[in-house]
């Protein structure tokens, strides 16, 4: 059995430390001052002040006992220990050093647990060093074994350690955690020319100094690539705690405390980058929440959701992984287990994100925001692997493939979807003026943002039969097949257009403005295509084809409006002649005067109101005019003048000059009622 404790009056010593220092007065008076301290809570906060400038015999025989701790000193400590005995056990060998210093340990470990409100690691630095390799006296002589009383006692004591190391632990974790917000992360990915946030709203956390204000055809920004475990990308903590923090971890683990270690080190980081999300805009939304919010908030939602993938994964979580590998550098299971289980929050928030997106409602509209979450998910997925290998990670990989081909067919749907649209608009309102129609800037506009994809719309669409890539009306199987896939998707959804855009020009009951709203339409889709991306994807004989049509227009337009206007020009074989016999062809002549007056006025009021917003169109249909009208009416004034031009009421025959026509000609298309002062009366 053990001896009786000692009245409290009588000075203990520590048993073997007189022969380990040789100073057995220096060492029982510490003892005294330590059981003194102990009992007594207003003296506890002078203690450790107390102990450590009590003597300098005292600072060395605290630093023989317990050497500041390293790790590959604590694993060697742990394994040169034979077990050892209680000093009342005469029936066990044992070490006394290692006995004084297991005694030691365990009255550091329970003086500084009178204490709570104290922290070793804000005390000077020799006493964390030192209550650290108190810790790992009490861990090897719990493992070393031994009688149960002196076992007992080690586990009381490495119990208290652990909870205070825990403690200690998240009060360093939460004091020396670096402040984060939406400005401190767009910097860091500034300064690793990662990303070019530009694009994002003047309204968003990040306002950009420049904000993007380029067209659908202007080139993103690409991003670097970029070792993801670079030691100077992005500390989480602040780089003077990660020792101390390494050396808790070190000691939790030894000590079978993996699991609290696991739960105070990820409950820590997870609710950090659960604030950072909140910095970034990335909400915690339910799928119902998602499909019940506005557009355009649904919009700026989504382009957040894009730069806080980005954010996350090439600041937070790379910086995260690094974390991990520093402070849990004990056990590479146990960095492994902490990462996925400190991000996992993170992850799953912009997944579910990304899942709620991917089944919404399909509409056209959304289909350029969703190729850039599908594109931004793609990019950081292989870094994402790197970030997350081993079986822990794996789920977590999967996950992110999964929403990604959600992703991808949310965007192949929507494109269904965009089609079907075409093909069923039937509005019945046309355009009075035969301009361009809405629809056609709508839809060209649109599918000059689609070519902005063309390699991830190429990808999706390769092979899709459900896509209905194949067709367009008036082209060949072997030009479909010499485009790529998001070419031949082009072709038909230009098809539906162009079939609209037929039916549309029904809706004129003036065959003349149908070719004009034709022609007007024809053109403004060849300028898109020829003037972006859509060139080179649909070829030159897409754009040839076009352009013949917009000729065959120009042609009906010339027959159908003029045709009528110039018949009153013909020479029916009228000529001089006498008596009766000239009066008939005088009164003809006359006749046919009038007839063209009245038409080509009719056909000017008409036609000045009709628009050509394109100019060189406008003049080259006035140039076709001209050079059918004025020969003309030239020839004819020239020719027949004479038999209406000796009255004194020719002027109400022969209205105009050539010249005055040219004039008048000059107002058409304009869409505006030309000027009378071009109209001058002979």
């Amino acid at each position: 059995m053990s001896a009786p404790p000692p009245p409290p009056d009588e000075a203990v010593p520590v048993p073997g430390a007189v022969a380990v220092i040789g100073n057995d007065k220096v060492l029982a008076a510490a003892q005294h001052i330590v059981k003194s301290l102990a009992t007594s809570k207003n003296a506890a906060d002078d203690m450790i002040r107390i102990l450590s400038g009590f003597d300098h015999r005292l600072s060395t025989i605290t630093s023989d006992l317990f050497p500041s701790p390293s790790p590959s000193h604590s694993h060697s400590h742990s394994q040169s220990h034979s077990p050892s005995r209680s000093p009342s056990d005469p029936d066990t060998d044992a070490d006394p050093s290692s006995l004084a210093a297991f005694d030691a340990a365990e009255q550091l470990i329970h003086l500084w647990d009178t204490t709570p409100e104290a922290l070793v690691f804000e005390a000077p630095e020799d006493d964390a060093a030192h209550y650290l390799a108190a810790v790992d006296a009490a861990v090897d002589h719990l493992a070393a074994g031994g009688p149960a009383a002196a076992s007992g006692r080690a586990g009381v004591a490495v119990q208290l350690a652990m909870a205070r190391l825990e403690d200690e632990l998240r009060h360093l974790m939460l004091r020396h955690a670096v402040p984060l917000d939406a400005s401190g992360l767009y910097c860091s990915l500034r300064r690793l020319s990662l990303e070019s946030m530009d694009d994002l709203d003047a309204s968003s956390e990040f306002d950009p100094a420049t904000p993007h204000s380029a067209g659908p055809d202007t080139a993103r920004s690409a991003s670097i690539s970029v070792n993801p475990f670079d030691d100077h990308l992005f500390d989480l903590v602040r780089p003077d705690a990660v020792d101390e923090l390494r050396a808790i971890a070190h000691r939790m683990a030894r000590a079978g405390y993996a699991s609290e270690l696991v739960q105070v080190y990820c409950g820590i980081r997870r609710d950090l980058l659960d604030e950072c999300l909140s910095v970034l805009g990335v909400e915690r939304l339910s799928i119902d929440e998602v499909q019940r919010i506005e557009w355009k908030h649904l919009n700026d939602k989504m382009k957040k959701w894009v730069h806080g993938v980005k954010t996350v994964v090439r600041s937070l979580l790379t910086g995260e992984r690094r974390l991990c590998d520093q402070v849990l550098a004990v056990s590479d299971e146990l960095r492994d287990e902490c990462f996925v289980e400190s991000t996992k929050v993170c992850i799953m928030q912009i997944l579910n994100f990304g899942d709620a997106v991917a089944v919404c409602p399909r509409s056209p509209e959304k289909v350029s925001r969703i190729l850039d979450m599908y594109e931004a998910l793609a990019e950081v997925i292989p870094e994402l692997k790197e970030l997350f290998f081993g079986t822990p990670g794996d789920d977590v990989i999967y996950d992110l493939e999964g929403v990604l081909g959600r992703l991808g067919d949310a965007v192949k749907g929507n494109l269904l979807e965009f089609g079907k649209v075409l093909q069923q608009e039937s509005s019945k309102r046309p355009m009075m003026a035969g301009e361009i129609h809405p629809i056609t800037r709508y839809v060209m506009n649109y599918l000059r943002l689609l070519v902005v994809y063309s390699d991830t719309l190429d990808h999706l669409l390769d092979n899709d039969a459900a896509g209905d890539t194949h067709g367009g009306a008036d082209e060949d199987e072997e030009y479909l097949q010499s485009l790529t896939p998001l070419g031949r998707r082009l072709v038909k959804l230009m098809s539906y257009l162009e079939a609209n855009l037929e039916e549309k020009s029904k809706l004129y009951e003036d065959g003349a403005l149908q070719c004009i709203f034709s022609m007007n339409n024809t053109l403004y889709i060849v300028q898109k295509v020829k003037d972006s991306e859509l060139g080179r994807i649909l070829g030159d004989q897409w754009t040839r084809r076009r352009r013949g049509k917009i000729r065959q227009n120009s042609k009906s337009y010339l027959r159908i409006s003029w045709t009528k206007v110039l018949s009153y020009l013909k020479d029916d074989g009228h000529s001089g002649g006498s008596g009766n016999s000239l009066g008939n062809s005088t009164s003809r002549i006359k006749e046919k005067f009038k007839n063209f007056n009245f038409s080509f006025d009719e056909t000017y009021r008409t036609q000045t109101l009709w628009k050509v917003p394109d100019p060189q169109l406008r003049e080259e249909l006035k140039i076709s005019i001209s050079e059918n009208v004025i020969p003309a009416y030239r020839a004819f004034v020239g020719r027949y003048g004479s038999l209406v031009d000796n009255g004194r009421s020719s002027g109400k025959y022969i209205k105009y000059t050539a010249e005055d026509l040219e004039n008048q000609l000059s107002d058409l298309f304009e869409g505006s009622l030309g000027s009378a002062n071009h109209s001058r009366r002979r």
